[in-house]
């Protein structure tokens, strides 16, 4: 018979703490987000209306209408999918073509192709080379310019690499002698046990490529081919009011439902957001077992 012990007043005062400190922490991280949300949907007048809100009388999609309509939101967001997707694609078949030589340990100047890949993590030329060099090979005013440049990351090669010396290499010894080439090996025997790292380092890049917005800055001119963060950048961090949208006032004076500039910028944000926040779960599985392994065997 098992005897339940009461807690002592310390540990239930703990407890009340405890409890207490999580559920104001979790309240002040979900509530501006609720409150963008709100603001999404709400009219000018409940935009206008300063203080505290749990809900809005009058829900509406006219700053979502408007974003889709105006902007250049819907081309900025095929801009943004082609790069976060094209670029992780091609970084991690780089990345693996890279770490799955550099874990065999018989591999002839191993120590010194490694030290090699190491030093570009601490080295660079910097902006002004990296602009003449973008400018040299026409990339400038073009989609390759999100891809190209960081289609390898040593960083992601090094972890995929430790992540294949943590494989059993007998797999891969029974796969020859059962009369398997190496390129059968690699792609049909390894890579398939990659999914936690390749998930993992597919996150990390696909966020990456979401977030970026400088090189559009400075190397894309033409408007149609800017994603959509230098989009949101130019009208929530830029903008001062309603002035900035130039063509809000007119959307206003066509739609029944008036918006504030602040709809604007709350919808943009959540459209901006949203894609992520779906990716995140279907990865989040492979996430801790990706990272762990990858860094732990060298």
């Amino acid at each position: 018979m098992s005897i339940l012990k009461k807690k002592s007043i310390g540990g239930t005062t703990f407890d009340v703490l405890n409890y207490t400190f999580m559920i104001l922490f979790s309240i002040s991280i979900i509530y501006p987000f609720w409150n963008l949300i709100l603001l999404s949907f709400s009219d000018q007048a409940e935009a206008t209306n300063l203080g505290f809100r749990l809900w809005i009388k009058t829900w509406d999609t006219a700053a979502y209408n408007y974003i889709f309509t105006h902007n250049n939101i819907p081309m900025g967001y095929v801009n943004t999918i082609f790069r976060a997707f094209a670029g992780t694609i091609l970084m991690l078949i780089m990345c693996y073509l890279g770490a799955y030589p550099l874990a065999k340990k018989n591999l002839p100047g191993r120590n010194i192709i490694t030290i090699f890949f190491l030093i570009t993590m601490f080295f660079g030329g910097g902006l002004i080379p990296s602009y003449l060099l973008i400018k040299k090979i026409n990339l400038m005013n073009s989609r390759w310019v999100y891809i190209i440049p960081g289609i390898f990351s040593t960083y992601n090669m090094i972890i995929m690499r430790n992540f294949i010396m943590s494989i059993d290499k007998e797999l891969e010894e029974a796969a020859l002698i059962d009369g398997a080439n190496y390129f059968d090996v690699a792609f049909k025997i390894v890579a398939p046990l990659l999914k936690p790292v390749l998930a993992t380092i597919a996150l990390w890049s696909i966020v990456g490529h979401w977030n970026s917005w400088f090189d559009c800055l400075i190397y894309i001119k033409d408007e149609n081919k800017y994603v959509l963060q230098l989009i949101v950048r130019r009208m929530v961090v830029q903008s001062q009011g309603e002035q900035d949208f130039k063509s809000l006032e007119a959307f206003n004076r066509l739609s029944e439902i008036k918006i504030h500039s602040s709809n604007v910028k709350s919808a943009v944000i959540l459209v901006t957001i949203g894609p992520i926040i779906l990716i995140y779960p279907f990865l989040q599985k492979y996430f801790v077992k990706g990272i762990m392994i990858g860094s732990l065997k060298g």
